[in-house]
């Protein structure tokens, strides 16, 4: 495991930071860490960082203690948080190589170095530019590439989107699945589910310093009941007798908003489940508006875990 982590304990003061919580992040993974506001997300990669001490319990990153050999875990990780670290006066490569050389690379290595970040992250043509001139998405991609001056074996990412327009999400989403893609492990907190449904590959839920749930997400989509069939009808009038039709092909009783003339309800074979309600409600001659096929989303399933708590 890349990352493991048993019954991390943590305390400030009065209040419980985490309590008992555990983790199993595999090499080579995204794994995404979820939670309502002080769920313990943060606290927890501080103390796999080594920027803060548990008071109970143990860490392990990239085959190290947290505890015991801080030092070396610290060459193994890289470490980007929520706010961009480079310069603005500088250009993108000379960050780069001032990065490099507090690393210790040297001259020489560091600028070669910061070559290869800068064509890797699609930086190459704008390194030589201020990165006052920069996008929020190219502030955000220098940074992640700061991060990867020493090709970590582990990375941790606080909420690398936050603030972004929709096109600089998704240039940082494109770098984070290069560098999973290359190997490494990727350990991100983010506030955005679209995103995690986007990039990881498992899921931690954290709510009261504690993990609730994990898996893939489509793991945890199915625990709210898989597939669901919806129906949109013309005439809030026809509800009853659509809901007649549904409930013949659903595994549950359809459930009702007359507001939106609208019907749901969970089927286990969707397309002959998709196919038998429209074929009923043509004949019955029920105008619909909208019929359709859907899966919980991972807003559903965050909302469902941790009792509609807002998460951060």
């Amino acid at each position: 495991m890349s990352v493991l982590v048993d019954g991390l304990r943590k305390r400030f003061g009065d209040k419980i930071a985490l309590d008992g919580f555990d983790l199993r992040v595999r090499p080579g993974t995204v794994c995404g860490l979820l939670g309502p506001n002080g769920a313990g997300k943060t606290t927890s990669v501080r103390i796999l960082s080594t920027l803060l001490r548990a008071d109970g319990g143990r860490a392990e990153v990239a085959g190290f203690d947290v505890a015991t050999h801080p030092m070396e875990v610290r060459r193994r990780i890289g470490l980007v948080g929520q706010h961009a670290a480079v310069d603005e006066v500088l250009s993108g490569r000379q960050n780069l190589e001032l990065f490099g050389r507090l690393y210790h690379l040297g001259a020489a290595k560091a600028r070669v170095r910061a070559a290869e970040l800068l064509d890797r992250f699609g930086l190459a043509d704008t390194g030589n530019k201020a990165v006052r001139h920069y996008s929020g998405g190219m502030r955000r991609r220098l940074d992640l590439a700061a991060g990867m001056i020493l090709a970590p074996d582990v990375l941790f990412l606080d909420e690398p989107t936050t603030g972004l327009d929709p096109r600089g999400r998704n240039e940082v989403w494109d770098a984070v699945r290069s560098l999973a893609g290359d190997g490494a492990t990727v350990l991100l907190t983010t506030q955005y589910l679209d995103e995690a449904d986007q990039l990881v590959d498992q899921i931690a839920v954290i709510d009261a310093g504690r993990v609730i749930a994990g898996g893939s997400p489509a793991e945890l989509k199915s625990r709210l009941g898989g597939d669901r069939i919806e129906v949109v009808v013309h005439d809030v009038g026809d509800l009853g007798t659509a809901a007649e039709l549904l409930r013949k092909v659903a595994d549950a009783e359809p459930e009702r908003d007359l507001d939106r003339r609208r019907l749901s309800a969970p089927v286990r074979d969707r397309v002959a489940a998709l196919t038998e309600t429209v074929r009923a409600l043509d004949a019955a001659g029920v105008p619909v508006e909208d019929i359709a096929l859907r899966r919980p989303t991972l807003d559903e399933v965050f909302l469902t875990l941790t009792d509609g708590k807002v998460s951060a």
